[in-house]
This record gives C-alpha cells, structure tokens and sequence, in this order.
C-alpha cells in the first residue's frame, strides 16, 4: 500500500515538475525578450526600503537564487496551501517541508506561512486538529497562516453544501489565530472570470483553460462571488481582534470602489496586490493611484511568484529579479513603458508610500515577518 501511494506521489511530482519546466520555459523567453534588471541608483532605491515580498510559494532553494533575495534585499513570506487538484500540494506534507529548508536556507530572508487542511472539514474534531497542527507551527516560527479559494469554491459538507469562510467550524480556528498574534491569509473567491457571465466581453484568461475546476461557469450550484465575499466580510465582523490580508486585492482587484467600502468597514482588514499588477496597469492611472494613496497603510506588496522543485536555480532568479524590477518601475516611476503588452505610465508615488507598500506595512500586518532578516 505504501509503495502504490509513494509511486502516486512520485507521478504527481513528476507531472509538477514536467508543467512548471514548461511555465518556467515561457516565463524565461519572455524575460530573454524583455530583460530588466534593478541597478545603479534605482537598485539603491529599491534596497534601501529594505522590501519584503508578503506573497510567495517557494518550495526549493539554491545559492543563485538567496544570492539574488541577498543582492535586492528582499525579505519573502513562504506560504502554504492545500489543493487536492495539483498533486504537489495535496497535502501540507511535503511543501512544508521543502518550505522550510528553503527558509533555513535563506540566510534569514524568509519566513513561513503555514496552512490548514481544509479537507478534514467532515471530521469530528476537524478544529480541533487544525488547531493543534496551526499551534505546532506558530510554535517552529509560523508568522501566519492561509486559508485558499477552495472554501467556497470547491469544498462541501457531508450533506453537499458548499462550505464558506464564515462556517462555525473555522470560527475556534480563527480565534486560536487571534490569540497567537498571528495573521489570516485569506484567498477567498477569484477573479470575475472564473463567473464566466460577468465577463462575455473577454475571452476565458488562459489559467481556467488550464485548470477548468475553478470555472465556475461550469458548476450551476457553485457560490456566486458575492455570496464568497459576502462570507468572507462576515468573517471580518465577527473577529475584529483577527488582522485579515485579503490575498490579490481581496480578489475586487476589478472593483477598486467596493474594496474601499470593504477597507473603510473592517479596520482589521489589509490587501495585497499579489498577482494582480497586471490588472491595475490596465485602469485609469489617476484612480489606481489615488487608491493607493487613500489606503496606503492597508496595502502590502507581493508577486505570488512560484520556485517548484525542478526548476533551474539561475532562471528562477533572473525571472523573479525581472518582476521586481517591473513592478518598481510602475510604482516608483512616472516612466511610460510597456507591462506585459499594456502601455502604461508609472504611478510615481511618493516615497513614504513606497515605504509602506514595500517594508511598513508588512511589518505591522504580520507582526515578525521581519525577525530573522539579516
């Protein structure tokens, strides 16, 4: 039995493997086609907010790659999740592992986010165990922990009913999160075209292609979004003493004005702009800079960047040093370039502000993500 699911496992890896050498191939042209680099006076710039990236999955490590979060002096958090549809990450075992060899190995530029399993929501003593396996980690160094997108999209009760963020049975999980100072994480609905109706105009982005389970076009019982968000404000209100980072700007990274209403009601309640840049540079400049201007001690920077096992040590850094740089210049210049096909002008925003999306607000949002840094 053993053997059967270890040779399970080694398959799932293997096909992990095999697609993210694909997606780390078309990454790499891309940068080959466009290379960026931060250097001179704008590399002095960027590494003088001493910049922390509070959204990454890493689970490999390699002395390219520290050297370059060494260079650019970046902090990152390593984040957790599970997902029964990706063979890697069916289990918190082993990216937990591989997670914190890469953290030990960092030389003290990262820290770990760990995660619930929120397919033993049926269970019993399901609380009780998430708590348990949570606390163990807060106890090794965990500086918060993440629920994902499969708690109203995917998960079900024994009875069928899908399961929302605001279920009783995570309520002592967010308490126990709480009262260990720690922070939620939470990746909670999708973008609007995962409800293919909202968005007949454009084309189905090439990530619900690939990964159909999370259309949910195609599941007439499924959550609409609102019902997911609705859940998720619930969850907001009824742990005030909770600090919330809403993961890719709380997933209304296409409705800036209902996020302001959402920052304006919930205090404990912070975004990141994970993977989301590349829909900010395509709305009006002035309102996404005003945005961040209105809310600059609520908004934290990440990437959502990827380092699988499997990928190549050197061209994982010359892809992530890439995105940075992007990201920099559309922040911190009023420069008119090119991201990924957009013609855009950078958003030039003052340096305190930078200061917070980069560093501050990190630090006050996930209280010691910045203990180990160098």
């Amino acid at each position: 039995m053993k053997s059967r699911a270890g040779y399970a496992i080694g398959i799932g890896i293997l096909v992990l493997c095999l697609a993210t050498a694909l997606v780390m191939s078309r990454l790499t042209r891309r940068v080959q086609n466009q290379p960026l680099a931060l250097s001179g006076a704008r590399l002095e710039e960027f590494t003088s907010l001493e910049p922390i990236d509070a959204h990454t999955h890493i689970f490999q490590s390699g002395p390219v790659f520290v050297g370059m979060l060494q260079r650019l002096h970046i902090h990152v958090l390593d984040i957790l999740y599970v997902d029964d549809t990706d063979p890697y990450r069916t289990s918190v075992e082993p990216q937990k592992r591989n997670a914190l060899t890469f953290v030990v190995s960092s030389m003290g530029h990262a820290q770990l986010c760990t995660t619930i399993d929120p397919f033993r929501f049926n269970d019993a003593n399901f609380s009780e165990k998430a708590i348990e396996a949570l606390n163990r980690d807060f106890a090794d160094g965990a500086v918060a922990a993440k629920i994902w997108k499969n708690i109203g999209m995917e998960l079900k009760t024994a009875s069928g009913q899908y399961v929302m963020p605001d279920d009783p049975r995570f309520e002592p999980i967010y308490t126990d999160i709480a009262a260990h100072h720690k922070t939620l994480i939470a990746h909670l609905a999708d973008p609007d075209f995962a409800w293919g109706a909202q968005v007949t105009q454009a084309p189905l982005p090439p990530y619900y292609v690939a990964n159909p389970q999370w259309d949910m076009s195609r599941k007439p019982d499924a959550p609409q979004k609102k019902a997911i968000l609705l859940a998720r404000d619930h969850l907001l209100a009824m742990n005030p003493d909770l600090r919330v980072i809403g993961a890719h700007l709380g997933s209304m990274e296409s409705h800036l004005d209902d996020l302001a209403t959402r920052l304006d009601l919930y205090p404990n309640f912070a975004v990141d702009v994970a993977a989301r840049v590349p829909r900010l540079v395509t709305q009006p400049r002035d309102k996404v800079r005003a945005f961040i201007l209105k809310y600059q001690d609520r908004i934290l920077y990440g990437t959502d960047l990827h380092f699988y096992p499997g990928t190549a040590d050197q061209a994982a850094a010359r892809i992530w040093e890439h995105q940075y740089a992007l990201d920099w210049h559309y922040f911190a210049t009023d420069d008119s370039f090119e991201y990924l096909g957009h013609k855009v002008e950078g958003l030039d925003l003052p340096r305190q502000v930078l200061k917070k999306l980069y560093h501050d607000n990190a630090i006050q949002w996930v209280p010691g993500i910045g203990a180990n840094r160098p």
